[in-house]
């Protein structure tokens, strides 16, 4: 099923860009000119000690009721929760599925724990941004979304809990 979705993914923008006669890279230009750009990036930091990862967790969800209304860097946090998700089948709920930090921007971080490594946990941190101005729609993602991670650091001391300055990897 999956080859025959990115066949069809590969036809429609083929039939796309016959029809509009424009590169994608135009299409797409003119696409954040109309809706403005979201910038989206996930960190992984694989293999953290899976105490320490508990605990930036834990410490995350003792901040969460004082976080909304106050200001981290630029931003102002307009929520903070952890999420849980409510399966549409059974009506179950699984809890405890990520830390939200929410800023009134329409911006957000999310810390998610993954056990799937053979060795410790992996951290997962999702950072997006949506930016509607058309001069910086040409930034680099990782640039347009520094001052979040930043944030994101400082708010859930990755640094100092897992001993890592850097994710293992970066999508």
């Amino acid at each position: 099923v999956r080859e025959k979705d990115g066949l069809w993914a590969v036809l429609f923008w083929l039939n796309i860009l016959a029809a509009r006669q424009e590169s994608v890279e135009d299409i797409v230009k003119a696409h954040w000119r109309t809706y403005g750009r979201n910038y989206y990036s996930r960190h992984d930091y694989e293999e953290v000690d899976s105490a320490k990862a508990n605990q930036l967790m834990d410490q995350l969800r003792q901040k969460l009721a004082s976080l909304p209304g106050t200001s981290l860097g630029d931003y102002e946090v307009e929520y903070a929760d952890d999420f849980s998700y409510t399966d549409p089948v059974d009506n179950s709920v699984s809890a405890k599925q990520g830390i939200r930090i929410g800023f009134t921007n329409g911006s957000r971080i999310v810390f998610r724990l993954s056990g799937t490594g053979t060795k410790g946990a992996t951290l997962r941190l999702y950072v997006e941004s949506y930016e509607p101005d058309e001069a910086h729609h040409g930034q680099e993602t990782q640039a347009a979304l520094a001052p979040l991670i930043d944030i994101a650091d400082d708010v859930a001391q990755i640094e100092a809990l897992t001993g890592r300055s850097e994710p293992t990897v970066i999508t």
